[in-house]
């Protein structure tokens, strides 16, 4: 690369609406772009991975392969880049080998030539079966460091030193890495560690070196040009109206302060303007998403709880519908907490996920009462070594269940090499949907959710009005006013239909009616059974599945069911011991907190 040469990789078809839009940008609305951007002269184009598999299946009824053509076919100059976690691919959990093998090739094939590879923990043995499939592939292979602090010390903190960067870029070197990218999900990395940290990486290492960054916390821009003074070769930035905030430094304002000193951005400027133009027009449409009860565009706060973007929208979505944004601030208080119980990992997907919704579970149940099984598997090391010692004292002391989890649980080794092929299994699941290779990964990769969106796709199931409620804008329904952050949610039952109403109290204006599909039948008062044996979901969420039957006799804290929240996956445990009377949801029902799923008769009543 020429040193004078500053490169561009662009985000806002991926990271940019995945940071301010929770990844809620339909196709139709990018593919009017994707051919103008291909001209502007990027270095990469980042289009996929990440979240979009999950959400272009679960909520925009898009076929996440189908999408990657269709960019590919629009885009022919500038390469295609995602982001892939590892041994974890785009989901929340470590998967087989053979379906990482396979993941990996159908990218490849259906148009990715860079793959940015990245773990949550910086554990090298989690990157070593997807570098290879890349490099098998014949593609470009980016190894991500997943930049974190334990305080604000920075590169002089107790952990994450500039030692920890070097020696992970040398393994990253032997591992055949092409380039290497500096992952700063949160905008923790300050201007001056940025220049030390890019200056020694390029003493280190011949590979080019990418920096991510984030706006999150206001450092991004200074943070930057501060990395593009050490030498970087490649930033990464998004069109201005899906830029700052949580998302990363505007194109635009980058490519004027660059080009102004003596590095060179060698981009179309106004094509660039012309095309942010145009979508800004398209983003009127999202604008009921990109709300915020602050007037703030940065978050100091991040530096201390450094939870990323997504991740807080995240936060904030599932404690307004458990009826607790009162909570935010003791959430946020109780993250650094959980996160130093954990042993200080990275706060980046998927561990970013278990950490906030440990954190929420902590603060509404009670420290380490409720564990999801994701949050299990990672205390048992099946993510990976975490960078300091768990807190097992106290997460052990805290459980609620005779097989509480301890040090002596702990795994040693490759984690993927305990997981025994999938291909074969999931294949056989879903063959009575779909043979096709494409569609048996979706449904590796997301049972529950990946096959509802097939049924829908095949015809098998009628589309749910649930997917794409959330993309929907207020205008293209019923001309409701935009929502205040006054406004209420109530549940109101007419005619035997469930329906769900919005409604300001300050002026008591209609926000929405929301109809859902669930019979009246399906809504137990918990006054209509004996309490004692009565099992309410704690949160709203998914229930995946019932892990009971109808008639079977079981002891008080037995598994009754699985209920995915904030995308982890927790055990809801029998409150007695009684005979199984009454299941009151399918399998996949978008559940509520304080819905009641099942009755359990207790013993000796």
């Amino acid at each position: 690369m020429n040193p004078k040469i500053l490169m561009i990789s662009d985000t806002t078809f991926r990271d940019g609406h995945q940071s301010l839009l929770a990844t809620r940008l339909a196709f139709e609305d990018m593919e009017p772009l994707a051919s103008k951007m291909d001209q502007v002269g990027f270095h990469s184009m980042e289009v996929w991975g990440g979240a979009t598999f999950d959400v272009t299946t679960r909520f925009l009824q898009e076929d996440p392969w189908e999408r990657l053509r269709k960019f590919k076919s629009l885009i022919t100059k500038t390469p295609l880049s995602m982001l892939l976690r590892g041994q974890s691919l785009v989901g929340y959990r470590a998967y087989a080998d053979d379906v990482v093998d396979e993941f990996i090739n159908r990218s490849a094939i259906n148009g990715i030539d860079i793959f940015r590879v990245f773990d949550a923990l910086n554990d090298i043995s989690n990157l070593t079966r997807a570098s290879q499939a890349v490099q098998n592939s014949k593609k470009h292979l980016q190894l991500a460091l997943c930049y974190s602090t334990t305080d604000s010390k920075g590169l002089n903190g107790p952990i994450y030193t500039l030692k920890y960067y070097l020696d992970k870029a040398r393994e990253f070197v032997q591992l055949g890495a092409d380039s290497i990218c500096i992952k700063d999900m949160a905008g923790l990395l300050t201007p001056y560690d940025a220049f030390t940290l890019v200056d020694q990486l390029k003493k280190e290492t011949d590979l080019p070196i990418q920096l991510h960054t984030h706006y999150t916390s206001g450092l991004a821009s200074m943070t930057a040009l501060k990395a593009i003074e050490a030498g970087l070769d490649v930033l990464d930035t998004s069109l201005s109206p899906l830029a700052l905030r949580t998302s990363q430094p505007a194109v635009e304002a980058m490519l004027t302060a660059v080009n102004s000193g003596d590095r060179n951005v060698a981009l179309d400027i106004a094509s660039l303007l012309e095309i942010s133009d145009h979508l800004e027009i398209v983003l009127e449409k999202y604008k009921h998403l990109m709300q915020t009860p602050k007037a703030s565009v940065i978050d100091p706060k991040v530096l201390s709880h450094q939870i990323p973007g997504g991740m807080a929208s995240n936060l904030i979505s599932q404690l307004t519908e458990s009826d607790s944004i009162d909570k935010l601030d003791d959430v946020l208080k109780e993250i650094p907490n959980t996160r130093k119980d954990l042993g200080y990992p990275p706060l980046v997907t998927p561990i970013s996920q278990m950490i906030g919704s440990q954190s929420v579970s902590n603060v509404l149940f009670g420290r380490y009462k409720m564990i999801s099984q994701q949050v299990q598997e990672y205390i048992k090391g099946m993510y990976g070594n975490p960078p300091s010692p768990i807190n097992w004292d106290l997460i052990t002391k805290n459980q609620n269940t005779d097989n509480a989890i301890g040090p002596d649980s702990i795994i040693t080794g490759r984690p993927a090499d305990l997981i025994k092929p999938e291909l074969d299994t999931v294949s056989s699941e879903i063959s009575h949907i779909s043979e096709d290779i494409e569609d048996i990964l979706i449904y590796a990769l997301f049972p529950t959710t990946g096959e509802k969106f097939l049924k829908i796709k095949y015809g098998l199931e009628s589309s749910s009005t649930e997917i794409k409620s959330e993309v929907a804008t207020p205008i293209e329904t019923e001309n409701f006013p935009s929502k205040s952050n006054s406004t209420k949610s109530f549940n109101v039952f007419i005619n035997h239909k469930f329906f769900e109403v919005e409604i300001d109290p300050l002026d008591k204006s209609v926000m929405s009616i929301n109809k859902k599909n669930m019979p009246l039948s399906n809504i137990k008062k918990e006054s209509d059974h004996d309490s004692d044996g009565v099992l309410k979901v704690p949160m709203p969420g998914i229930l995946l599945k019932y892990s009971v039957k109808i008639g079977e006799k079981i002891t008080k804290g037995t598994q009754v069911a699985i209920l995915e929240a904030m995308k982890m996956e927790n055990s809801l445990p029998s409150p007695v011991t009684g005979i199984v009377k009454e299941l009151l949801f399918e399998s996949g029902s978008i559940v509520a907190k304080g819905n009641v799923i099942a009755i359990i008769s207790p013993e000796g009543k």
